[in-house]
C-alpha cells in the first residue's frame, strides 16, 4: 500500500513516478485494488482492464505530464482497444472496441494509465447511474445516494481515492452533475476542445463533450493542454489557449465582473442547501475584489425543455440503431432501460421536421443568451437545485413509469409524443439541474467548483459559466477559490482517518 497516494493528485504522483521514489506499476497495483475493493462495492466499476495495464505499466511510457499515473475510462464513447465498451447497456455486453479513440489515445500520450472501465447510465441518458446492466452506483459520502450522472461511476472512483482522475462525457451536465454530488472539480469544456473521434465528429448535435473529474484544478488543467488540440476533420473548433491552463492555474485572475443567480432556468424550487452553497460563493467572490451583481440572462424555459427533450429522444433513437449495427443483433424492448426504449420510441415518431424545428429553438435560445456575456466576464449558480438525490427518485416513478412501458412498447406514435410534451418525469429531471444543459446547447465552457457541504455532510457543487471559449478565465478564478478555501482534505466518512 502507497501511504500518499489517496492524499496526491495526479500531477504529483506523476512527480514520485519522475524522481523514482514509486513505479508506474506500484501506482496500477494500488489502483487495482482500490478497484475491487471500493470500486465493486460502491459500483464504481464495470469492466476491468487490469492485465492490459499492468503490461503497460512495466514498459516504456510516454514522458507525459502524468506518466505512470492510473485512471478510469468512462464506458461511454471513450473506447479503448480490446475492452468493452457497453454503454451502460445489457444490449451492448460483450461489445468491444477495436480500436482506441482519439481521447484515449491522448490520455494515454500524456502517460495514463487505464485500469478500468468506469459505470454511466445507459447511452448516458439520465443524471444518476442506476442500470439493470450494473446496479446503481452509490455516492461515496452516502451510500443511500447517487454519485450523479451520467459519469457517477468516474466520480465516485476519484472522491473515493481509487484514482486520481477519471474520465468523463458531458450533454447535459454529465461531468458537472457528478462533481456536484461528489465533492470534486468537473470542468465541462468549450463545445469542440477536445475529440470525440474517430466514431463521430459530434454528440448529441455538439452538445457534448469529453473531459475528466478530478481532485485538484491543475489535474484538470494539464489534462486539457494534453487533449485540446484540434482533431482533423472536426467540424468546428474553438480558438487555441494563449498559454497553457496549467499556467492559469495559479495566475490571479483580474476583477471579474460576475453575475450570481438562484433562480432556476428551466424550473423547479432550489433546496435551501444550494441556494446556502451560492450565497457563501458570492460572499467569498466579493471578498476576492471581484465585482458581484445579481442577474442572469433570459431563458424561455418550457420552450428550451421541450426543444432539449425532442433532441435528446432523436439521438437516443439513433443510439439505438447504432448499437443494433455494432452487434448485429435486432433491439428489443426488454434488453434497454424502459426510459430508453421509450425515449428512442418518442425519437422515431418525431419527423424530421419536428427534429430540425426543436435544433432551431435551442439555437435561438443560445444566441439571446450569448450577449449577456458582453457585460459579464462569469454567470454563478448552483450546479443543481438539489443535494444529491437519494438512489431510487430519478426518472418515472409510478403511474408515470407505467405509462411510459406502455407506450414505448406499443409504438403508439401520437401519444409518444404527447409524452415528450406532458412527461412529469422529464420535468422531474429538468428540476433537478436546471442550468447545466443550457450551457451545453450554448456551448460555453463551466465548472463545478466543490466550495460547499451540507448541515449534514453532502457535497454542494457550485457552478460557474464562462464566455464561450473562455476556459483560461475559469481556470485562473478555480486557481484563485482552491487556495482561499481549499477542499483537498475533504474526504467521505468511510475513508476519514
Amino acid at each position: 500500500m502507497i501511504a500518499e497516494y489517496e492524499d496526491l493528485d495526479g500531477l504529483a504522483l506523476a512527480a514520485l513516478v519522475r524522481a523514482g521514489e514509486v513505479s508506474p506499476l506500484e501506482l496500477v497495483e494500488e489502483a487495482i485494488r482500490r478497484c475491487e475493493t471500493d470500486g465493486v462495492a460502491l459500483g464504481a466499476v464495470v469492466a476491468p482492464m487490469y492485465e492490459r495495464a499492468r503490461e503497460l505499466a512495466r514498459g516504456p511510457l510516454p514522458e507525459g505530464p502524468f506518466r505512470g499515473v492510473p485512471t478510469l475510462l468512462k464506458d461511454l464513447v471513450s473506447g479503448a482497444e480490446g475492452a468493452p465498451l457497453q454503454s451502460g447497456s445489457r444490449f451492448l455486453r460483450g461489445h468491444v472496441s477495436s480500436a482506441d479513440s482519439e481521447i484515449v489515445r491522448r490520455y494515454r500520450a500524456a502517460g495514463l494509465v487505464p485500469v478500468a472501465k468506469s459505470a454511466t447510465s445507459e447511452f448516458g441518458i439520465v443524471p444518476t447511474v442506476e442500470t439493470l446492466a450494473h446496479g446503481p452506483c452509490k455516492n461515496p459520502w452516502d451510500p443511500t445516494r447517487s454519485a450523479g450522472g451520467s459519469s457517477g461511476g468516474s466520480g465516485a472512483a476519484v472522491a473515493a481515492r481509487i484514482v486520481p482522475l477519471a474520465s468523463g462525457s458531458d450533454g447535459g451536465g454529465s461531468i458537472r452533475i457528478p462533481a456536484s454530488c461528489c465533492g470534486l472539480f468537473g470542468l465541462k469544456p468549450t463545445r469542440g476542445r477536445t475529440p470525440l473521434g474517430p466514431e463521430r465528429a459530434e454528440g448529441w448535435q455538439g452538445f457534448a463533450v469529453l473531459h475528466a473529474l478530478t481532485r485538484s484544478v491543475r489535474d484538470s488543467a494539464a489534462l486539457l493542454d494534453a487533449t485540446c488540440s484540434p482533431e482533423h476533420g472536426a467540424p468546428y473548433h474553438p480558438p487555441p489557449p494563449a498559454r497553457p491552463y496549467l499556467a492559469e492555474v495559479s495566475t490571479p485572475p483580474s476583477r471579474l465582473r460576475i453575475a450570481v443567480t438562484s433562480k432556476p432556468m428551466l424550473g423547479g424550487q432550489v433546496h435551501p442547501d444550494c441556494a446556502a452553497a451560492l450565497t457563501s460563493a458570492a460572499a467569498l467572490l466579493q471578498d476576492l475584489g471581484h465585482h458581484v451583481d445579481e442577474a442572469a440572462p433570459g431563458v424561455d424555459g418550457p420552450a428550451f425543455s421541450r426543444a432539449f427533450f425532442a433532441v435528446l429522444c432523436g439521438e437516443v433513437a439513433a443510439d439505438i440503431d447504432e448499437a443494433a449495427r455494432l452487434t448485429g443483433r435486432r433491439p428489443r424492448a426488454s434488453e434497454f432501460e424502459f426510459v430508453t426504449w421509450t425515449l428512442g420510441q418518442i425519437g422515431r415518431a418525431l419527423g424530421a421536421a419536428d427534429f430540425v424545428a426543436a435544433k432551431r429553438q435551442l439555437q435561438h435560445a443560445a444566441l439571446k443568451v450569448g450577449p449577456f456575456f458582453a457585460d459579464y466576464d462569469v454567470l454563478v449558480t448552483p450546479t443543481l437545485a438539489q443535494p444529491p438525490a437519494p438512489l431510487g427518485t430519478l426518472g418515472p416513478q409510478g403511474l408515470s413509469a407505467s405509462l411510459m412501458k406502455l407506450l414505448g412498447r406499443a409504438r403508439a406514435g401520437g401519444l409518444l409524443r404527447r409524452l415528450m410534451a406532458y412527461d412529469p418525469s422529464a420535468d422531474q429531471v429538468y428540476a433537478y439541474l436546471p442550468w447545466t444543459p443550457v450551457f451545453n446547447v450554448t456551448g460555453q465552457p463551466a465548472m463545478s467548483v466543490p466550495l460547499h457541504w451540507s448541515p449534514s455532510g453532502l457535497p454542494i457543487g457550485v457552478h460557474f459559466v464562462g464566455r464561450w471559449g473562455d476556459e483560461a478565465t475559469l481556470f485562473r478564478l478555480a486557481g484563485e477559490l482552491e487556495r482561499a478555501r481549499p477542499w483537498a482534505g475533504r474526504r467521505p466518512p468511510r475513508l476519514s482517518t
